[in-house]
């Protein structure tokens, strides 16, 4: 299944996308795509409902994140070697981990916000697996039974809030906006191998990253393995899995996003996101 939210910022329903790409409204069957919908055996249900039953949605609403009550966002850095090489940073023994704010969600497609005075904001398009089942020391060879399925994240970073303000990277990740999330969850089944998926970004156009997840560094398994160790894990929580060479810390010289600049990006089978870059000032 591919499952959705849509509707106005704060007022969106859940649903998903029939076999001929159209929504279909999933109100009168759930209540929202939370935590408590999220778990494998609750979406294997959903999976057997007659999807031509459901209403159909008209015209081409705006789509939110498609998961709501997120606990928390989990990033994974440097995992692709490439990437490492072009940021100047060593190549990790183990997963480096670091956290987005809640807040900093936003539908696929909304505008991305530049924060006040921003010099130095970024790109990353990142494969994002969203956790279904309860999971503290799980195996590597448990783990992908607790996901509840994938989606994309483009990781906007603020490079000089990020590196130069010394501490947490989270400064630089956790902005209004800078964790685009969807356009759709992808339930495990309609994806046979979450490592072998291509990864793209495109700035005005321009093809800047252009990736697979078959150069991860760390796998999927190993990565849910590894955090689980540190913390629980909760249905909802979002876990972007890092980002392949191209961003614009890594150019010669480096390109920053500015104003009026647009994103689009995609992953293998999970669909695309675009964004329109806006300063905070002209929005507030």
């Amino acid at each position: 299944m591919k499952l959705l939210r849509f509707g106005p910022k704060g007022q969106e329903k859940p649903g998903l996308l029939d076999a001929n790409g159209r929504i279909r409204d999933l109100s009168d069957k759930i209540n929202d795509l939370d935590g408590a919908a999220l778990d494998p055996d609750r979406l294997s249900a959903l999976a057997k409902i007659d999807t031509a039953s459901l209403p159909l949605v008209e015209g081409n609403p705006r789509l939110g994140p498609p998961v709501t009550g997120v606990g928390k966002i989990v990033a994974v850095g440097i995992n692709y070697k490439a990437h490492g090489e072009e940021a100047k940073m060593d190549i990790p023994d183990e997963p480096i981990l670091f956290t987005k704010a809640v807040t900093s969600l936003s539908g696929p497609n909304d505008p991305v916000v530049l924060p006040k005075g921003s010099k130095k904001g970024d790109w990353e398009v990142e494969l994002a697996v969203v956790i279904g089942r309860r999971a503290q020391y799980v195996s590597q060879s448990e783990a992908l039974g607790v996901i509840a399925g994938y989606s994309i994240m483009n990781d906007v970073s603020e490079r000089e809030y990020q590196l130069e303000r010394d501490g947490q990277w989270l400064k630089g990740k956790s902005f209004d906006t800078f964790a685009p999330l969807g356009p759709w969850l992808v339930t495990p089944d309609e994806v046979s191998d979450p490592q072998n998926l291509n990864l793209w970004l495109e700035v005005n156009g321009d093809r800047r990253q252009d990736g697979n997840t078959s150069s991860m560094i760390f796998g999927i398994g190993h990565i849910i393995s590894s955090i689980s160790s540190y913390m629980t894990l909760m249905p909802g929580d979002v876990i972007p899995t890092g980002t392949p060479p191209g961003v614009g810390l890594g150019r010669v010289p480096p390109m920053y996003l500015k104003p009026g600049d647009v994103m689009r990006l995609g992953v293998e089978g999970l669909g695309e996101q675009t964004q329109q870059v806006k300063a905070w000032e002209d929005v507030n």
